[in-house]
């Protein structure tokens, strides 16, 4: 094993002794463990970094387990057979465990920086520069390898930049990360306005966590994000649809909703559904609520959450403004709210690009709404076996608690899924017999009119 003292930047670092941290092996996953222990075997240094850190230092259960390491991307591939080097922006290696991938990285150095390199020595100092900005300062690529200070001053914000290694156990802390995890500030690391300017999706990430860990973000870390919101343009829009779905899909999306709702960055990423509530009846805001409310006690039973359904839920008030607009009242396949629906889609597909098959199911919600409050003999077994009836019943069930009067058919569905036989079949007789058209017939060829 390397000795820690010999790590080039370490100089920097407040160093942590066991006895004054509260991290311990027991809570880290054997896996990174494994890691760790190989890198050290082989005469490099590896340690636990990022998210992981701060979560277990906070007392939580962490979702995943960062490691930072001097060794390259190929030397880490050489190290583990079960790995793959990923990504060209950001050049990293996955480790992977069964279903668990342990992610590691090389520590990164400013992009102008070169650094000297000695073949010969595991423990050198890396040289290697690919790395570029556009002319807005975003980062395009950036795989410049450096010394661990350096890489503490690559990352975000100081609280995941907290280091681990199983060394002594000690914890390592370049950018006064331990003082805003006390004082529950999320504080950029480096300049504001030049760090967003890399990567604008740091704004996003900063409103994520302030809405995970309950932290507020601080003063100097918030000023810019309105004047710079517009940057967010210059990502790609399958980007941002990914980053909205970490920022409601973390367990905490009533508290994302209200932060997003109330910065500068809301109309670069929900444009039509801000407008549209500025418009809409109290109970299209109030479903949208009762949607991230429903989302969050998912999470925090372990249940899985689709993201066709939240978005149906999040383009609800644009959808309803415009047929109002359209003079559309119903729900269902006519032609008209068919282009209403994709209207909707494609406008915001212009901020997020929405998948296929997440639209697609979006619409599907949608449709069955009709089908569900208008109910005939005929149609409710092909409703109740439709594969998207689950989600679209649970949506008409959002609708009602929000305040919308649907004649009861919340309850209707729900004693016909779970009801006995006798009950299924009163309702049944209970609804109308839709006529059938009655077939004209055909004259002979030929005969006269």
């Amino acid at each position: 094993m390397p000795e820690l003292a010999e790590l080039p930047g370490i100089e920097s670092a407040r160093i942590i002794p066991r006895e004054e941290h509260s991290i311990s092996r027991k809570d880290i996953s054997p896996h990174a463990l494994k890691v760790l222990s190989r890198l050290a075997a082989s005469g490099f240094y590896g340690f636990l970094v990022g998210g992981g850190v701060r979560d277990l230092l906070l007392g939580e259960k962490p979702k995943d387990f960062d490691v930072a390491t001097n060794a390259t991307p190929e030397e880490v591939r050489q190290l583990f057979r079960n790995s793959r080097v990923i990504g060209r922006r950001f050049r990293i290696v996955h480790v992977r465990f069964g279903r668990e991938i342990i992610e590691v990285t090389t520590f990164r150095g400013a992009p102008e920086k070169q650094l000297t390199v000695d073949e010969k020595s595991p423990r050198r100092s890396l040289k290697h520069v690919d790395a570029a900005q556009n002319e807005d300062g975003l980062m395009v690529r950036d795989n410049v390898y450096g010394q661990i200070d350096e890489d503490a001053r690559r990352r975000d914000f100081t609280i995941n930049a907290l280091y681990y290694t199983t060394d002594g156990f000690k914890l390592l802390d370049f950018c006064n990360a331990l003082s805003d995890l006390k004082t529950h500030q999320i504080r950029m690391i480096g300049d504001p306005q030049e760090r967003y300017r890399e990567d604008p999706v740091r704004m996003l990430r900063a409103l994520r966590f302030s809405a995970k860990l309950g932290f507020e973000i601080s003063d100097e870390t918030a000023a810019p994000v309105e004047s710079l919101s517009e940057l967010l343009g210059g990502i790609s829009p399958a980007r941002l649809f990914d980053e909205l779905i970490k920022l409601f899909s973390t367990g905490y999306s009533q508290s994302a909703y209200q932060l997003l709702r109330n910065s500068g960055l809301k109309h670069a990423l929900l444009a039509p559904t801000f407008e549209a509530l500025e418009h809409c009846q109290p109970e299209e805001a109030r479903l949208l609520e009762l949607a991230f409310s429903n989302t969050d006690a998912r999470i925090a039973l372990e249940k899985a959450v689709t993201p066709y359904f939240l978005f149906a839920a999040l383009l609800w008030p644009p959808l309803r403004l415009s047929m109002r607009q359209a003079d559309c009242g119903s729900l269902d396949s006519s032609t008209q709210f068919l282009r209403l629906a994709s209207q909707t889609l494609a406008e915001q597909n212009q901020f997020t690009s929405i998948p296929k098959r997440i639209s697609y199911a979006c619409r599907e919600i949608w449709e069955l709404q009709g089908r569900l409050t208008t109910r005939t003999r005929q149609t409710v077994d092909a409703t109740l076996n439709h594969p998207r009836f689950r989600a679209a019943y649970d949506f008409l069930l959002l609708r009602e608690a929000a305040g919308e009067a649907l004649g009861d058919s919340g309850e209707w569905w729900t004693v016909y899924q779970f009801g006995d036989d006798i009950q299924k079949q009163e309702l049944i007789e209970g609804l109308p017999k839709t006529r059938r058209r009655r077939q004209r017939k055909r004259r002979p060829a030929g005969s006269n009119p």
